[in-house]
């Protein structure tokens, strides 16, 4: 039951789409209304407002941080271990994909990714994070760089940790950040994706 309760709070949590609210109270279009219509920091970065994407980035981030963190902290007052963390990681994940507050149309997951990551450990977060900000410092493609990130992520968590069960909740957000960037993965291939700081594309974006 308390794994329950941790999974539909998480969810919830995650359910919180930072893009749509921080577009509507800085006077924005809504970002599902221009670019790749994606609700994530680097959509709403297409709309020239940088305060409004750094404030997207960390919110995103830290609802995925804040439910991880919750989980591990109190969890063990109820006699929960590292199943209601991994429970915690991909339940925020997937609000954040799939929002109830936002008829389910939700953004790709790479900053609340970030915020688990962190949340998990500082190490396997700042790593992954380190393979994002390389890739993308180089190729200038933020979904190449999450794509990146998403592959070594789990990677990362098996050899500082070995093998567990929130490992597993890592490996499922991977796959599903490769889901949501099926499109991204098209048009990388087909040279079409736009670039970071691109504003007039409206390819999607990777986050």
């Amino acid at each position: 039951m308390y794994n329950l309760i941790v999974a539909v709070l998480a969810y919830l949590i995650g359910s919180v789409s930072f893009a749509v609210i921080v577009s509507a109270s800085m006077g924005l279009a809504d970002p599902r209304s221009y670019g790749s219509g994606n609700p994530g920091a680097t959509n709403v970065l297409r709309s020239g407002n940088k305060k409004a994407a750094i404030f997207t980035l960390i919110g995103d981030a830290f609802k995925g941080w804040v439910a991880v963190w919750l989980a591990a902290r109190f969890g063990p007052h109820f006699g929960l271990g590292d199943e209601a963390v991994a429970l915690a990681a991909i339940a925020v994940f997937l609000g954040h994909l799939y929002p109830v507050f936002f008829r389910f149309q939700g953004g790709k997951g790479v900053a609340t990714a970030a915020g688990v990551l962190l949340a998990i450990h500082p190490v396997l977060g700042l790593a992954t994070l380190l393979t994002w900000l390389i890739v993308a410092f180089f190729f200038r493609y933020s979904s190449l760089a999450a794509l990146a990130a998403a592959v070594f992520a789990p990677i990362f968590d098996v050899f500082l940790f070995g093998p567990h069960v929130i490992a597993l909740a890592v490996l499922a957000m991977s796959v599903l950040l490769f889901w949501r960037h099926r499109a991204n993965i098209s048009k990388l291939i087909a040279g079409q994706e736009s670039r970071i700081g691109d504003k007039k594309k409206a390819a999607g974006a990777g986050q």
